[in-house]
């Protein structure tokens, strides 16, 4: 008879093997949402790159934003665009709008949590700009906000979405949708993506 010491190893075993499997099914997800990316949304990020590009050659700003997991995404993009990515080059103008706590809670608290990003928008950005707000639902109410408010005001604006893109299409003047509807796997494309423009604007 099995002792409880041997019973619990025999289990630890068999999730460590099932742990395995995830690990695998996972990885295989994200291989195979990329190359789906890669297949249907290719137009759209050079067309978004584009954009960034033209964008820093005429000495404009990109004002980034989004909520969560792309709030990280925000202030991670921006940073690679002010420092570097690969080349060394002049720092490029790029703000993350997710990261001044005052500012946000203070027009939070004024104004509501839907106008965190315009309000940051309206002050900050100027005609030439370039707003790219970042919703794997499409449908986060400030981050359509912002970009109304930045068209607005004259700024081109680049859309992150996934699922089916929810309302974010519609407010952007260029939006890459990554086809799935699992959160993780949506933030994974839209990272790699960031990586992409950073990639084509240093190269250009």
């Amino acid at each position: 008879m099995a002792t409880c010491l041997e019973s619990r190893t025999a289990d630890h075993e068999m999730n460590f093997e099932k742990a395995e499997v995830h690990v695998a099914t996972s990885l295989r997800e994200g291989a195979d949402l990329r190359l789906k990316v890669a297949a249907n949304c290719g137009r759209q990020i050079v067309e978004a790159a584009r954009l960034i590009s033209d964008c820093l050659a005429a000495g404009g700003k990109l004002l980034l934003f989004g909520n969560g997991g792309s709030a990280a995404d925000a202030q991670h993009l921006a940073a690679e665009f002010v420092g570097r990515f690969v080349v060394e080059r002049p720092g490029l103008a790029a703000i993350a709008l997710t990261t001044d706590s005052s500012i946000l809670t203070a027009v939070a608290n004024d104004y509501g949590f839907e106008r965190v990003f315009a309000r940051q928008i309206e002050a900050l950005a100027r005609p030439g700009d370039v707003a790219i707000g970042i919703s794997t639902s499409g449908n986060s109410a400030n981050v359509l906000a912002a970009m109304k408010q930045a068209a607005n005001q004259n700024l081109k604006t680049i859309g992150l979405s996934g699922k089916d893109g929810g309302l974010l299409p519609r407010a952007s003047n260029v939006c890459v949708i990554v086809p799935a509807a699992n959160t993780a796997r949506i933030q994974e494309c839209h990272i790699a993506i960031g990586h992409i423009w950073c990639e084509l604007v240093e190269f250009d």
